[in-house]
């Protein structure tokens, strides 16, 4: 089967979207798929900063291309990408025939796929993955109506959860018949647990991923004051970019952290970050929201106990005081009192850990969740896509996003 995979953001982004799109292109071209992956990617230095940026690398058995968001660069105008993203999957079509498109995140990616499958007509897969399905769409006019198109007619939706789905069916109107639920994966043979380090040390918490407080950083920081006056020892590590990267510096200072207490260790090359969870004892993700975290597969697989929230997309892999300690979203002192438990309690901390790393193991691995992906493909493969949308759109100049597009 020939597969255009079209990604919102690759490496050298680092964010969940490009893990995603790494271990499922690894998987396709496993199973004798032709792939072509066309991935946008920011080349400003702003981009490149918060995010990551540059160019896609090379990706074994697949035929890359790489779209500059140059749209977005100039004042967040998304139109002028969709376009670039529509006549790249029809000029590829051209010269070889898709038989399925896949996007991830439904608004810009989805819609330019949406489009492009009406032209070309090849069926589509969707996939919701994260803030796309979160609030992409309460944000302005043009973006509800195309997130609304999207739901409405893509050949297939896939997303991570059942939390994922009635929060998305809740806030855009769209049918929970129309999803395929298929979890987030993680490579177990990558990612493995590094030797237990008990007695004197203190405990090692790890936050990784996208620097944002809407993963909960800031209250991170906050539990963790409250942690130290109470005297309890630890060493916390804040690792990878994004959009408050400063905010959170400014606020450890506040307290008045040094790098004893918590190190900023900022970008992480993906070949490195095993490593710097066999290196940590607690993965922390005070997240608000999440499409299916990634992150926590990883510190899962790696063999850490993880306190995180009762959020969507946390709640269909986390169970509290089973396979982790959840509290809700933005409770700092309930969050500082789940870090007391984890540090003080290391018959606690051991068990929550070795749950999460058996489950993992059992139940979120590429293999598995790669060949749901592909019976999906063989399921609409013969279909011929819903033509029954419009193309135009409102255009609303108010949305927040345009102002701010690298946090679409």
């Amino acid at each position: 089967m020939r597969i255009c995979f079209v990604s919102r953001r690759y490496f050298p982004a680092i964010s969940g979207m490009s893990v995603y799109a790494q271990n499922l292109l690894c998987e396709l071209v496993g199973a004798g798929h032709d792939v072509t992956m066309i991935s946008q990617y920011r080349g400003d230095e702003f981009g490149t900063r918060v995010y990551g940026g540059g160019p896609p690398p090379p990706v074994p058995g697949v035929h890359v291309i790489g779209l500059e968001q140059i749209g977005e660069q100039e004042g967040g105008n998304f139109e002028r990408d969709i376009e670039t993203m529509v006549e790249s999957i029809v000029a590829e079509h051209a010269k070889r025939p898709f038989d399925v498109l896949h996007a991830q995140y439904g608004y810009p990616t989805g819609w330019a796929t949406l489009l492009a499958s009406k032209r070309i007509g090849v069926p589509n897969v969707i996939s919701i993955q994260g803030g796309d399905g979160h609030w992409v769409g309460s944000c302005c006019e043009t973006h509800r109506v195309a997130m609304c198109e999207v739901l409405a007619h893509a050949n297939a939706l896939l997303i991570g959860g059942a939390s994922f789905v009635e929060e998305v069916c809740d806030r855009l109107g769209s049918d929970p018949a129309r999803f395929t639920i298929v979890p987030g994966a993680v490579d177990t043979a990558r990612f493995t647990p590094g030797r237990p380090v008990e007695g004197e040390d203190p405990v090692r918490l790890l936050y990784h991923g996208r620097v944002d407080r809407r993963k909960g950083v800031l209250d991170f920081l906050d539990a963790l004051e409250r942690v130290w006056e109470a005297g309890l020892p630890f060493e916390a590590t804040i690792s990878g970019i994004g959009p408050d990267v400063e905010a959170a510096r400014v606020r450890s200072d506040e307290i008045g952290f040094t790098s004893a207490h918590v190190a900023f260790t900022g970008y992480a090359d993906y070949d490195t970050v095993p490593e710097l969870y066999r290196r940590a004892d607690v993965f922390v993700s005070p997240t608000y929201a999440e499409g299916f975290s990634n992150t926590i597969l990883e510190a899962m697989a790696a063999g850490l106990a993880v306190v995180s929230t009762h959020s969507v997309g946390v709640s269909d892999c986390l169970r509290d005081g089973e396979n982790g300690l959840l509290v809700q979203p933005g409770d700092v002192p309930a969050l500082a009192k789940a870090l007391t438990r984890v540090i003080e309690d290391a018959d606690l901390r051991m068990r929550i850990a070795s749950d999460g790393l058996e489950e993992c193991r059992r139940v979120y691995s590429w293999t598995t969740v790669g060949r749901q992906i592909m019976d999906v493909y063989a399921a609409i493969a013969t279909q011929a896509p819903d033509a029954g949308f419009s193309e135009a759109l409102p255009y609303d100049p108010s949305c927040r996003f345009r102002a701010e597009p690298h946090l679409l």
